[in-house]
């Protein structure tokens, strides 16, 4: 096996090892939560909905590409890369704007009751099911150049004009101002709910000053009310480091995409799709911790779920036979 090869199979492999347990582990204790009090808060769901993105970004793309690069599976034919390329973008997106989502609606959380700002945050968490049936659709539809464009290695290399290397794939676009006006719409799909997303990260720093300065009397009198506040300082900093991670990493995602659509080469390198799918895809294996860290109801039931297996076995020991 080509040390190139091997080195690409292990890092998928990092991501895969991490993200996929990780993402299961967020939805189980989401599910485990659901079924123990029946209702799950809005904020909470979109983190279910963000772990189910991000278990599809790593399972599809860095367990196959994993599988792929050290030639356990091979399932890159034209299909395998149409399906592939289509459900990591489709999913991949699905993400970015889930955290968007996240942190508008974290920072929505401060506004004042009686507020037009509470009344907004009132109708996202009514109509949360048909946000995201809304970004499903969006999502969607724009990943639907990845069915028309995407083929695999095995085809005739004559008709790899201003194609995209995706090393065991190829994204063909039939001109260099499709390919160029497809690269732009996915940049503006990445860069708005990132600006967006920043904006609302902003404001949820700067509410947390002063929420913090508010209520720092309060806390002393009020027991009950400092455990609140504390409670959601917690979630409205988990908000905001999982928006700086996005931004970090798919900022150099993004730069690398920029490069693609700008070099002079009709096909530009894999290793340039490698770096962008790994920084795209660390995201998505990264995020699950971020959000075991720092969510005590996820964490508290994993514990639970942990703890209760020795006892369970301590006392089918101790039992009669």
């Amino acid at each position: 096996m080509p040390s190139e090869e091997f080195v690409r199979g292990m890092l998928y492999l990092s991501l895969t090892v991490v993200g996929v347990p990780g993402n299961i582990a967020v939805i189980l204790a989401f599910l485990l939560l659901l079924y123990q009090e029946k209702l799950l808060l809005p904020a909470d769901a979109i983190v279910l909905h963000l772990a189910c993105a991000n278990l599809l970004v790593v399972g599809v793309r860095c367990l196959l590409e994993t599988l792929a690069s050290f030639h356990l599976a091979d399932i890159f034919g034209d299909v395998g890369c149409k399906a592939v390329i289509f459900i990591y973008r489709t999913s991949r997106s699905l993400s970015i704007w889930l955290t968007f989502v996240l942190s508008a609606y974290q920072s929505l959380s401060f506004a004042p009751p009686g507020s037009r700002w509470a009344t907004i945050r009132a109708m996202v968490a009514h109509y949360l099911g048909f946000v995201f049936l809304f970004l499903w659709l969006l999502t969607t539809n724009m990943s639907v150049a990845a069915i028309l464009f995407s083929f695999s290695t095995q085809n005739d290399s004559s008709l790899i004009n201003h194609g995209i290397n995706v090393q065991f794939c190829y994204v063909h676009f039939p001109s260099k101002l499709s390919k160029q006006a497809n690269g732009a719409a996915q940049v503006t799909r990445d860069v708005v709910p990132m600006a967006l997303m920043t904006v609302a990260s902003l404001i949820i720093l700067v509410l947390l000053y002063k929420h913090s300065r508010q209520v720092k009397g309060i806390r002393n009198s009020n027991a009950g009310s400092g455990r609140s506040g504390r409670a959601e300082q917690r979630a409205a900093k988990a908000v905001v480091a999982l928006v700086t991670l996005y931004v970090v990493l798919y900022g150099v995602d993004n730069g690398l995409w920029v490069y693609t659509l700008t070099v002079r080469r009709t096909m530009t390198s894999s290793l340039i799709s490698d770096l962008r799918i790994f920084f795209s895809s660390l995201y998505a294996a990264l995020s699950p911790v971020v959000i075991i860290v720092s969510n005590r109801k996820v964490n508290g039931r994993l514990r639970c779920a942990v703890q209760e297996k020795p006892i369970q076995e301590k006392t089918t020991s101790l039992s009669p036979t």
